[in-house]
């Protein structure tokens, strides 16, 4: 194809989408176009195999796809789990997640219907694709999913500090949702943390008026008190009674009231931060990933969507040596002004 017909292709394509975004404009979530499924402007080359390492500063993660790697940066991973395969830090050389899984692991899609029971995990399930970008970012892009026929890309940058910032953008291609609204939900599988705990700034759900304050929760067993809200209004996504997946609606006591939160593992800190436009739910559970692997977790829900309209979530993960709480509060503060900030496409 010769250059001109290139440059017209993509810039019939940057109209579309321009179109495309304005349309959608109006809802809170909508994209802005940053990854590949939505801004045919991005470039990429797929990769030749099903993970990518990516290193800065003192972190190093292996980005991987849904199916079985086992070789020597990677040994024993299972499929069937995508995202994080494994995060190191030069000051703990051993993998934060269990190695056999992953974190911020694209777990489920669902409606809070029973027609989830068609396939749980779908995610886990349908095709990816793993394409480089630059040599700190990579996307995992999924064509339409067989049930939900849901298409989505993951975007995986490593910033300069070795925070891993997640782009994620979805255009649902079917009206399937039968609950009005599409819920999504990520795993990260902790490998036998000392504390199986995380820690995040709330308060009690029934006290409103209190100040936050700094928590601590453990979840009492799988599925109970399992998820966080944030404080405020809330809107109403019915869940059936007999919903099978228990992390998604099973409340706890608390609700938070800044969008971050983070566990400890051998001195070192997971830190989950989030847009506040996103309304993420953190989740969690003490068993997740095995008896003494607990899975710390987030979801996400769109309301009112539309078929063929672009989605985002935008959140980045940090490792980090851990100190105190107000050490992780001053680490936090920079990279929520950065994801509250208008965000162009990168």
């Amino acid at each position: 194809m010769s250059p001109r017909k290139n440059r017209d292709l993509i810039l019939f394509g940057l109209v579309c989408l321009l179109g495309t975004l304005a349309e959608a404009a109006d809802h809170p979530l909508a994209a802005s176009g940053a990854t590949s499924l939505t801004n045919p402007a991005v470039r990429y080359q797929i990769a030749q195999r099903d993970y990518a390492v990516l290193a800065r500063s003192d972190v190093t993660a292996v980005i991987v796809t849904n199916r079985a790697v086992d070789d020597v940066t990677l040994p024993g991973h299972r499929a069937g789990y995508s995202g994080v395969a494994s995060l190191r830090h030069r000051q703990e050389t051993g993998n934060l997640f269990v190695p056999t899984y992953a974190g911020l692991n694209f777990e489920h899609i669902h409606d809070g219907t029973l027609a989830v029971e068609k396939e749980r995990f779908e995610p886990r399930r349908a095709p990816m694709e793993l394409r480089r970008i630059d040599p700190f970012t990579v996307e995992l892009y999924q064509p339409p999913t067989p049930n939900w026929k849901l298409e989505s890309c993951g975007r995986y940058h490593l910033l300069a500090d070795g925070t891993i910032e997640y782009t994620f953008e979805c255009i649902p291609r079917a009206d399937v949702f039968q609950g009005g609204f599409i819920g999504l939900f990520w795993a990260s599988y902790i490998h036998r943390p000392e504390d199986p705990a995380i820690i995040f700034e709330g308060k009690p759900a029934a006290e409103p008026a209190a100040s936050p304050r700094r928590l601590r929760t453990i979840s009492p067993r799988h599925g109970v008190e399992s998820t966080h809200p944030p404080e405020g209004p809330l809107t109403d996504f019915p869940i059936d009674a007999a919903f099978p997946l228990t992390l998604v609606n099973h409340r706890s006591r608390y609700v938070y009231s800044q969008p971050w939160y983070y566990g400890v593992r051998q001195q070192l800190a997971l830190v989950l931060m989030f847009r506040t436009r996103d309304r993420v739910w953190f989740a969690q559970s003490p068993t997740g990933g095995g008896a003494t692997n607990p899975a710390w977790d987030f979801q996400w829900f769109i309301p009112e969507y539309r078929v063929g309209q672009a989605y985002s979530l935008v959140m980045r993960a940090g490792y980090l040596p851990f100190t105190d709480h107000a050490q992780i509060r001053k680490f936090v503060r920079p990279h929520l002004a950065a994801l509250n900030a208008t965000r162009k496409p990168r």
